[in-house]
């Protein structure tokens, strides 16, 4: 345990303000591409939980994850990272592998009391682990905890031992490896998650020369997921390069202010061509300024915003 919470530490986390506790273990399609918006909710009939299917060849290494069944995953620890975001660490087989690719998403669901027809009621919601997808035997998801949403209050009342049904993985972006030259990202809040997926991918592989600029917008310098994290890989890889601007500064910041302007976008990202690729991810009004959000069927949907003035086009541009 004291080696998890140091492991943490190190690795910029945050400063917890309490220890990890600690115990041992629809249609997708129209919820698979959100990465930061409300709750859903869905009518299911049967809520019994579904664990973890065996895989009869054994040549095959066991799958944690099932995209067509929901999985019972115990939550091992949770943590406090910042006033309103907790991490939450879910358990698995250590034998197993997650499952997940790079970059992709899970969607987690609990139950709500029976309605008057007695049908279950489900809270669903998509989440983007920020573990690495090879961790053997747990995930880690990082959640930000709003006063009116339902499933990340329900998260936060979560203690070690409680399960969690999850399905997916659900894929999002297929990354691979220099795929592009230079990727942009663009995020804001909780949208962080997808970018930090795919910047460890790129940095833990020493073949993949892909250079990465990120502007990361936060209400204020304590709303910054992770920036200890983020600054550490920035200092010690020189192909990243994190430019942050919040709202709401202190008297000491020295970062950007206000939202996030074409000046930044030149200054912080690489120039439209077909060698780079921009991702956006972030809430609805981050969305609309930066590229336009997606379409209501959730596939990418036009292109406006900043991006667009810009010179960008439809396939240089992904939407989260």
């Amino acid at each position: 345990m004291a080696t998890f919470i140091r492991r943490l530490t190190k690795s910029g986390v945050g400063a917890f303000s309490h220890k990890f506790q600690t115990q041992s273990r629809a249609p997708i399609g129209a919820i698979a591409a959100i990465c930061g918006g409300l709750s859903y909710f869905y009518y299911f009939d049967s809520p019994n939980l579904v664990h973890m299917d065996k895989i009869n060849d054994e040549s095959r290494q066991q799958v944690a994850l099932n995209p067509d069944k929901w999985v019972g995953f115990k939550l091992q620890e949770k943590a406090k990272v910042s006033h309103n975001t907790q991490l939450f660490r879910f358990s698995f087989d250590p034998s197993a592998k997650l499952g997940l690719d790079v970059a992709s998403c899970l969607i987690t669901r609990y139950p709500l009391p029976p309605d008057t027809e007695g049908k279950t009621k489900y809270v669903i919601r998509p989440y983007t682990p920020i573990s690495d997808p090879d961790a053997k035997g747990h995930f880690d998801l990082l959640i930000k905890i709003y006063p009116g949403g339902k499933m990340s209050q329900h998260f936060a009342s979560l203690k070690p031992g409680d399960i969690v049904e999850v399905k997916g993985p659900v894929e999002k972006l297929r990354y691979t490896p220099n795929m592009k030259k230079h990727i942009g990202m663009i995020a804001g809040g909780s949208g962080i998650t997808p970018m930090l997926q795919i910047i460890d991918a790129i940095l833990k592989n020493p073949e993949d020369k892909t250079k990465i600029s990120l502007i990361y917008a936060n209400v204020s310098p304590d709303d910054i997921l992770l920036k200890k994290k983020l600054d550490v890989l920035a200092d010690s890889h020189p192909n990243l390069k994190i430019y942050y601007t919040v709202d709401k500064p202190s008297e000491n910041w020295t970062g950007g202010k206000g939202y996030i302007t074409k000046d930044m976008a030149v200054k912080g990202l690489p120039g439209p061509s077909e060698d780079s690729l921009i991702l956006v991810c972030g809430p609805p009004g981050l969305m609309n300024h930066i590229s336009g959000d997606k379409a209501k069927d959730r596939s990418q949907g036009e292109l406006t915003g900043i991006l667009k003035e810009l010179g960008y086009t439809e396939n240089m541009v992904y939407k989260f």
